[in-house]
């Protein structure tokens, strides 16, 4: 593994001919969740079952979150309001985000962008053959930076994320007519609702997108069987470009 700053964010980089992202083999971008390290879902890349010469990028999260404590190596794309989640989550209330935009992900989305344009220019990774996705808040950027942008990817996974912005996120859905997609989703999820997860999911399917969609007995996390649906997606999606 090696670690290179692109376009300003801190980025781990493994895979490919050399396991260091080396080569010109498609590419899985995956964004990790609020409160995790920037490490967090590098460990995937060997759990999933794709072609040798698939690359792997692990951006790292701007914003470190000093509430976790010394040492806490805890970051966030955004910040939440961890006042509001922790009573929603003691009175069981459904936390229903799909009304609103996050403060903070206009700045995180234009950030990303700099970084798959660094990307690109240096490591000629093209949009098109590469997947990108990520797990909870990370999902949730990884659509936002697919629906707002210009960039045609060759898929896009959205593990444990939400739906939120729906007022502006469900017109330009529109454009995702053959995407592959792969949703994913806990529906003992106690943080991110399970329903909203499937509205997602209808979207994507209303707009004529390919969705694999894999629920799970479980909560906020990534199962086995979503591993498997991952690494089939990355084959599947990066084997058009080719």
């Amino acid at each position: 593994m090696r670690e290179e700053t692109i376009g300003g964010l801190k980025v781990r980089l493994v895979g490919g001919t050399d396991r260091e992202g080396g080569g010109d083999g498609p590419m899985l971008l995956l964004m990790h969740g609020f409160g995790a390290p920037g490490t967090d879902l590098v460990p995937l890349w060997r759990q999933l079952v794709v072609p040798r010469e698939t690359r792997f990028a692990f951006p790292e999260a701007p914003t470190e979150l000093d509430a976790y404590g010394p040492g806490m190596d805890s970051r966030a794309w955004w910040m939440i309001d961890m006042e509001r989640l922790e009573r929603a989550q003691r009175s069981g209330e459904i936390r229903d985000l799909s009304r609103e935009v996050p403060e903070g992900l206009a700045e995180a989305n234009v950030q990303l962008n700099a970084m798959l344009d660094d990307l690109e220019a240096r490591f000629g990774v093209r949009a098109d053959q590469l997947v990108i996705g990520g797990f909870s808040q990370g999902a949730m950027l990884a659509c936002d930076v697919l629906l707002r942008g210009q960039r045609r990817f060759a898929g896009l996974a959205v593990l444990s994320g939400s739906l939120v912005a729906e007022h502006e996120w469900g017109p330009l859905i529109e454009k995702c007519r053959g995407l592959p997609v792969l949703i994913s989703h806990g529906k003992s999820d106690p943080i991110l609702p399970f329903a909203l997860a499937e509205r997602l999911r209808d979207l994507f399917v209303a707009a004529g997108a390919e969705v694999q969609f894999v629920p799970f007995n479980g909560g906020h996390g990534i199962a086995d069987g979503v591993i498997d649906a991952l690494g089939a997606l990355v084959t599947r999606a990066t084997a058009r470009s080719a």
